[in-house]
């Protein structure tokens, strides 16, 4: 997944540190791992507004 589209799943800081860090591991057990937290993080975001959308759109 590219970084724009994971960044719609996990909002926060923490857990995208996260995420870059699982993500540059290799191996079957580590590719594992990083699949159980991004779909563990998405649930525990879904209610998280995105930090990355501008909220003052008058357009």
């Amino acid at each position: 997944m590219s970084r724009l589209k994971i960044n719609r799943f996990i909002k926060t800081p923490c857990g995208r540190a996260k995420y870059a860090e699982l993500e540059s591991r290799k191996g079957i057990l580590s590719r594992i791992r990083l699949f159980w937290f991004i779909s563990l993080a998405a649930i525990r975001d879904w209610n998280i507004s995105n930090p990355d959308q501008i909220e003052d759109s008058e357009s």
